[in-house]
């Protein structure tokens, strides 16, 4: 983890600095190297929204890492030697440590999982486990390529699936604003024209004025409200997101339950069959998979490992668990008679991937265009009811 450390230098200046250690004892031990004096040190504190200051995509990047690393192994040099020409160009401080850290460690004669191990707050298990089999085949570059490619693929999914939200929430925001400057503004200026009138409204058309006139009463009540409400409505997608509970929310949504099973197998199925082809037994990937699924299928995941234990071919485990689709079953099935289970857990996780790509394509054309109306009606509708009085009054004095 971080800490951060003010220090005494020998000039009696003080200085502060971030470093990553193992423990508050390994930080000062890595200060006092430096030539300084340890006045004061103390983690790196969480975040308000929940999160750490230390976040993995801030301090290193494991696709560019492994990207980079991948080069320069396949150029010819050592494991040792392309660490040492990484840190040498590594312009930011907390990369460039994470890398002194890493060539410290196999100088000292330990294996490269272990050293990686050492850090995991910034390795995941996942990537440690392939680099793990790796040392067993010998083969780093390609455990190096299978990762980029797995990460690659979840990205792509993953980039469509925000890609397609942002378009509707442009929107939403749009409309949104919209309807309120008519009701905040245009409304009230209406009310004020037609109280003058003396002619009886029409109801509606007198609600919308009515609603106008307290929103301009009550401006800093309904910015206090409108800020509560969505502030309570942030914490709540935020405790649901911790438990799994929106997980399992979207899940019983009609049409969009099925999809979002669907991109959990894929993922699944993805992530299995890289550990699989990378020489990590059934079980082992089956284990260190297990934290990266939604508590939903993480909990029939549980139940396939424990058949598969038991001796049970890994399709009927599967199926058992329901963690199947009558496709992926038939696959999985020729898998284990061809003795191919790892490239065949990665094509059924190419059939999921485009078959949700094909959702999610389908799913904007009919779904933007009915957001894009809906938002039209409301605000014509706010239009006209503001000009059906003075429709009204045209057609009294034709």
């Amino acid at each position: 983890m971080q800490y951060v450390i003010r220090a005494l230098a020998t000039d009696l200046t003080i200085t502060q600095l971030t470093l990553d250690a193992h423990d508050e004892a390994d930080a000062r031990r890595q200060i006092e190297t430096r030539g300084l004096f340890v006045s004061a040190i103390s983690p790196v504190r969480s975040s308000w929204i929940g999160g750490t200051h230390r976040k993995r995509s801030g301090t290193l990047s494991l696709v560019l890492f492994s990207q980079e690393l991948l080069a320069l192994l396949n150029a010819g040099l050592s494991i040792v030697e392309a660490l040492d020409a990484l840190q040498e160009k590594e312009a930011n401080p907390a990369t460039n440590n994470v890398l002194g850290r890493l060539l410290a460690g196999l100088r000292d004669g330990k294996r490269f999982s272990s050293v990686l191990a050492e850090q995991a707050a910034l390795f995941s298990p996942l990537y440690i486990g392939i680099i793990q089999a790796a040392e067993g085949t010998s083969d780093l570059p390609r455990s190096l390529s299978r990762f980029i490619d797995y990460q690659q693929r979840i990205d792509v999914v993953r980039s469509k699936i925000i890609s397609a939200a942002i378009y509707p929430m442009i929107l939403l925001l749009v409309g949104g604003g919209v309807s309120s400057f008519l009701i905040g503004y245009v409304v009230p200026r209406f009310a004020d024209v037609y109280q003058g009138a003396g002619r009886n409204l029409p109801w509606m058309s007198q609600l919308l004025l009515s609603w106008g006139q307290f929103a301009v009463n009550h401006t800093l009540l309904l910015f206090c409200a409108m800020t509560s409400l969505l502030t309570i409505c942030a914490l709540l997608v935020r405790r649901l997101m911790q438990r799994g509970g929106m997980t399992r929310l979207l899940a019983q949504l009609p049409g969009i339950g099925e999809r979002m099973r669907v991109y959990e197998l894929s993922r699944l199925y993805l992530t299995l069959g890289m550990l699989i082809e990378g020489g990590i037994p059934i079980v082992q990937a089956m284990s260190t998979v297990q934290g990266m699924v939604s508590p939903l299928i993480n909990a029939g995941l549980q139940l396939a490992r424990r058949h598969v234990e038991a001796g049970l071919p890994l399709s009927h485990a599967f199926d058992t668990a329901g963690l199947t689709t009558p496709i992926s079953l038939r696959m999985l099935r020729v898998g284990e008679r061809t003795g191919d289970m790892g490239p065949m857990l990665t094509q059924s996780a190419a059939f999921y991937d485009a078959e949700i790509s094909r959702w999610i394509d389908r799913f904007t054309r009919s779904f933007e265009p009915l957001l894009m109306a809906a938002i039209g009606i409301v605000v014509g509708a706010i239009v006209i009811l503001l000009y059906m009085p003075i429709f009204d009054l045209a057609g009294d004095m034709s």
